[in-house]
């Protein structure tokens, strides 16, 4: 069975069966993880994390103590590619649930982007995803509504979908209010409000572990969510129309 790392860069560049069989192999080590800090921000830069099952996500902690979680890492995800050119994290990666983790050597990866070039350009692609990702966050965090920063729902509903490429109302959703709350830069008590706001609109859901859309096309409306910046290859985009 393929992994949703191969998965996921399969559907950003035309892999051949050599290029499959070199992923599936640099990522056959995986450990087990329970919710904990994979590095922190001043660790010395490591191997490549590959997100296998599981969430994680990427944080920053104030000095006031307080934390902004800047992305979320679902299966298929993997860490930047070429942070070990830096002295030191930035930032801090922690799984939220329990994950499957591969690592991934940087003497492996850099092997792996000089001998596969389609590799390569998978790679890159899946991080200018990463990239135009965090552009959209920006975005929302300094120009949307609280309601309109629930867009994020959308984004994570389309990129589950395209993890496990179904199209289904609901998708699990294995994340608290307040790690929500760090997310989109606002209180547990104010999400609270707006997602029961939305709840009573009759555009979503969210119980203790899922996420269902109950009106695509109201949700997207709402929230001014436009896909564009995720860039799919796959055939599970538009999937929120």
């Amino acid at each position: 069975m393929v992994n949703a790392f191969v998965r996921k860069l399969s559907g950003l560049a035309d892999l051949g069966e050599e290029d499959v069989a070199t992923l599936v192999s640099s990522t056959s080590q995986t450990r087990q993880f329970a919710a904990r800090d994979l590095i922190r921000e001043g660790d010395r830069p490591g191997p490549v994390f590959v997100v296998l099952s599981g969430w994680a996500c990427r944080y920053k902690i104030l000095p006031s103590g307080t934390r902004q979680i800047t992305s979320f890492m679902l299966p298929g995800d993997s860490c930047d590619l070429h942070i070990a050119i830096l002295d030191e994290m930035d930032h801090s990666i922690q799984t939220i649930t329990k994950a499957s983790i591969a690592t991934i050597s940087r003497p492996t990866m850099e092997e792996m982007l000089d001998r596969s070039p389609r590799i390569g350009r998978a790679l890159y692609a899946a991080q200018l995803i990463d990239e135009a990702t965090l552009r959209a966050w920006i975005v929302s965090m300094g120009r949307r509504s609280s309601v309109e920063r629930v867009a994020l729902m959308c984004e994570l509903y389309v990129r589950l979908q395209s993890v496990h490429g179904l199209q289904s109302s609901t998708v699990e959703l294995p994340v608290s209010q307040l790690l929500l709350a760090d997310a989109l830069g606002m209180s547990p008590v104010h999400i609270n409000r707006v997602i029961r706001r939305l709840r009573e609109a009759g555009v979503m859901e969210i119980s203790r572990r899922s996420l269902r859309i109950t009106d695509p096309i109201g949700l997207v409306r709402v929230a001014g969510f436009d896909e564009n910046y995720l860039h799919r290859r796959l055939k599970t985009t538009n999937i929120m129309y």
